[in-house]
């Protein structure tokens, strides 16, 4: 039976299984590439999207649980606009390969929303589970933080 699935503002009628991964959803059937495939079990947050604000493993959600609006890095700014994050990203030179980066960016996003001056401690504690193999945790950190106006 088809869904209707709002993703970054547009509504979508998808007729895949209910039991189908958000994240193949996203990249398989509407070509939004931009969310990563990493362990397949939550534990690296390299498919973290938000739904409804909340930021959750795609690869753990299945189409038929979706429970509000999806927004994935495609929606997160554009390229003629970023996000505070985005830009942060840029300035403090976070990525070196990039492939986590889509979902650190969409994580440290929740967070802001939930707690717009977060302490090291609170950042760490809200990525730990965003998993960055060329380590720049450092970096990541100060792009939060300059993102939300305090230094970084």
């Amino acid at each position: 039976m088809p869904v209707d699935l709002t993703v970054n503002g547009t509504v979508h009628r998808v007729d895949l299984p209910e039991d189908v991964p958000l994240l193949w959803v996203l990249r398989d059937a509407l070509n939004l590439t931009g969310t990563k495939y990493g362990c397949g079990v939550a534990s690296c947050g390299a498919c973290t999207v938000q739904i409804d604000g909340e930021a959750v493993r795609s690869c753990q959600v299945a189409l038929g649980d979706v429970w509000g609006a999806v927004i994935t890095i495609e929606g997160h700014g554009t390229p003629d606009a970023l996000s505070a994050l985005q830009q942060a990203w840029i300035d403090h030179q976070v990525a070196q390969c990039g492939y986590c980066q889509s979902g650190q960016i969409l994580q440290a996003a929740a967070l802001l929303a939930e707690n717009p001056r977060p302490t090291d401690a609170e950042i760490d504690s809200a990525m730990a589970g965003n998993l960055c193999r060329c380590g720049t945790y450092p970096r990541i950190r100060a792009a939060i933080k300059s993102a939300a106006g305090m230094e970084g």
